[in-house]
C-alpha cells in the first residue's frame, strides 16, 4: 500500500509538470500572443491570470486522474513543488512560488505599509492554487445518484 501511495505520489509530480509544461508551452503561449493585440496592454494581465487559471485546472484535473479516489494528496503534493521552485525562470511564466509572499509578509512585521502590499500579492495565488485543486475535485468519478427501487431497478 505504501509503494502504491509512493508511485502515485511520483507520478502525480511529473504527470503535473509535464501537463503545466505542454499546456502552458502549447495553449498559453499561442494565446496570449494572438489576444494581446486584441485585447491591449490595459487587459494582458487579467487574461493572462483567467489562462493561468483554467490552465491550472487542467493540471489539477489530469494530476486528480491518477487515484480518482482521493485526488488531493497528489495534486497539493503537485502544489508543494510548484510553491517553491521557482517557474518563472521559463518561458512563459506561470509564477507561483511563495518565496515573494513570505519575504512581503517577513517586511511586513518590520514596516505595515509592506501588509496592503501582501494582501495584492496574494490574491492572485489563491485563484490559481484554488483551480488547481478545483480541477483536482472534478476529477473525482460521479456519485452513484439515490433511486428508490435499488440498484437493480429497470
Amino acid at each position: 500500500m505504501l509503494r502504491h501511495r509512493l508511485a502515485i505520489a511520483a507520478a502525480s509530480i511529473l504527470v503535473g509538470w509535464a501537463a503545466l509544461w505542454a499546456l502552458t508551452y502549447l495553449i498559453e503561449r499561442p494565446l496570449l500572443i494572438w489576444t494581446a493585440p486584441v485585447v491591449g496592454s490595459h487587459w494582458i494581465a487579467t487574461v493572462k491570470l483567467a489562462l493561468d487559471c483554467l490552465i491550472l485546472a487542467a493540471v489539477g484535473w489530469a494530476t486528480g486522474r491518477l487515484d480518482r479516489a482521493s485526488p488531493l494528496p497528489g495534486v497539493l503534493l503537485f502544489a508543494a513543488t510548484l510553491a517553491f521552485w521557482p517557474f518563472s525562470q521559463l518561458s512563459p511564466p506561470i509564477d507561483l512560488s511563495v518565496t515573494p509572499l513570505i519575504q512581503l509578509a517577513a517586511a511586513g512585521v518590520h514596516d505595515a505599509r509592506h501588509l496592503s502590499l501582501l494582501a495584492t500579492a496574494t490574491v492572485p495565488y489563491f485563484f490559481q492554487f484554488g483551480s488547481l485543486i478545483a480541477g483536482a475535485l472534478l476529477s473525482r468519478p460521479a456519485p452513484v445518484p439515490f433511486s428508490l427501487f435499488g440498484r437493480n431497478a429497470r
